[in-house]
């Protein structure tokens, strides 16, 4: 059985327990991370030289980071669905994930730090205004393509690239900012999302 190392706080670790529920995969989750089994061990490096969650170890084979995660997941047990064999479709999808994980999550950072784990790090008021400055940016980024495909981020269908991203907007709604821009197609887009029972579990489920 598929083995999930990671805390179920972990918004990586969610990613893919919100796809192996879409995909309706059985599998087992260990408790890694901060609070938890301890990342750093030797174990555990050998797993993940990067000593973060989530691993998978599916029979002999183990794969870290979580985007490459649920693209195997999909591919190798839904073959098809959420990412779909076509080069194009599936390059629009993997290009709005590969989005999330590097701009949409870099605009994001600092605010969330701030305001929702309220790091003592993290308190200069320049850095969170221009955080959220380009937080807005991206959700109006979002928002933009929600009203041209009418539907999900790669188009009118629930894809793969709609977790990682809801998971995204989960937290700009989970995050105390003050006078947050408000667009529609985002708001109507959190609520499609939250038709779905493994959205609710894994997403919107009161953990930023």
């Amino acid at each position: 059985m598929l083995r999930i190392l990671g805390k179920a706080s972990s918004i990586n670790v969610r990613k893919v327990l919100w796809t192996v529920d879409e995909i309706g995969l059985p599998y087992v989750r260990e408790d890694w991370g901060s609070g938890f089994k301890d990342t750093h061990t030797h174990d555990y490096l050998k797993l993940n030289p990067n000593a973060l969650v989530p691993v998978i170890v599916d029979g002999d084979f183990v794969l870290w980071e979580s985007n490459t995660i649920i693209r195997y997941l999909a591919t190798q047990y839904a073959p098809g669905t959420l990412l779909p064999h076509d080069p194009r479709p599936r390059a629009e999808i993997e290009k709005w994930m590969d989005w999330q994980a590097t701009e949409f999550n870099a605009s994001w950072r600092y605010a969330f730090q701030a305001l929702v784990r309220e790091n003592p790090d993290y308190t200069d008021k320049a850095a969170l205004l221009a955080s959220i400055r380009d937080w807005t940016a991206n959700i109006a980024i979002i928002a933009g393509q929600l009203d041209q495909t009418g539907g999900y981020i790669a188009g009118e269908q629930f894809t793969l690239a709609d977790i990682p991203i809801g998971l995204s907007i989960n937290r700009w709604f989970m995050t105390p900012i003050e006078k947050r821009t408000s667009y529609a197609a985002i708001d109507m887009y959190y609520q499609r999302l939250s038709l779905r029972p493994a959205f609710m579990a894994h997403g919107r489920n009161g953990i930023a």
